[in-house]
């Protein structure tokens, strides 16, 4: 476990001394949530939460996009370490790559899961979110854990098959937009046509945003069970694929 705390050590004071990269990362879903809130909320009306407000309803989807480019974005850390020697040296030590994947998954996953209550917060204080209960904070925080370490370790595997940052940047790119789109983050799932629904249902994220919902405001239109149960099998799944491509990265 010295190995998996060194890694995860290693990345919070990287993520502490990249201060741009934090305010950078929290200001685009702060920018979003307040232009998209102040321009849809007195036209958008959400049946059955909280009087119809849609900025109550925006800033969950906004969290979990905070949280998941955040999650995602740490992958290209493993490029830039095999691009200057740091990887290769960790990779010959006496230590297995599982620990060392175990310890990159650990910190992007924090390291996400804090950019994510640097935007819930201010959501706190500046939009009148009010959360009812501790339980609702255990609900909202797990769910954030678990969409950190899924999305992280699915990062990490897709640039231990990829040969530089630009190309990694771009797969990113043209992945992220859709799981985020398709997920019912800024939009309810029940405005959708019926052709896109199949698509919003296989989407991992959708099951994290409605999570995220359920326990910052008490509704969601996916029971929080099968919430729980999606998103925590896609972060088992996509953590099995990161250590296994991981493992058989050159």
């Amino acid at each position: 476990m010295d190995i998996v705390y060194a890694i995860w050590l290693r990345s919070m004071k990287r993520f502490i001394r990249s201060r741009s990269g934090i305010v950078g990362s929290i200001l685009m879903p702060f920018f979003v949530l307040i232009f998209l809130g102040v321009g849809l909320n007195n036209v958008v009306t959400i049946p059955g939460l909280g009087g119809g407000d849609y900025f109550l309803f925006l800033i969950p989807g906004m969290v979990t996009m905070s949280v998941m480019f955040s999650a995602i974005g740490s992958g290209v850390q493993i490029l830039w370490d095999r691009k200057f020697g740091f990887l290769k040296e960790t990779l010959v030590a006496p230590v297995t790559r599982l620990e060392i994947m175990a310890g990159q998954t650990a910190g992007g996953a924090t390291n996400a899961v804090l950019q994510g209550c640097c935007l819930l917060i201010p959501a706190l204080l500046l939009l009148g979110l009010e959360i009812q209960n501790m339980a609702g904070v255990a609900v909202t925080l797990a769910f954030m854990v678990l969409i950190g370490f899924g999305f992280t370790a699915f990062g990490i595997a897709v640039a231990s098959r990829t040969g530089d940052s630009a190309g990694f940047q771009l797969i990113m790119n043209f992945v992220m937009l859709p799981i985020f789109g398709l997920s019912g983050a800024i939009f309810p799932i029940s405005s959708l046509p019926s052709w896109a629904v199949p698509f919003t249902l296989i989407d991992p994220l959708t099951y994290g945003v409605e999570g995220m919902r359920y326990g910052l405001t008490g509704v969601s239109q996916i029971h929080p069970a099968i919430c729980i149960a999606v998103i925590g099998g896609f972060c088992i799944a996509s953590t099995v694929a990161g250590a296994f491509l991981f493992r058989k990265m050159k």
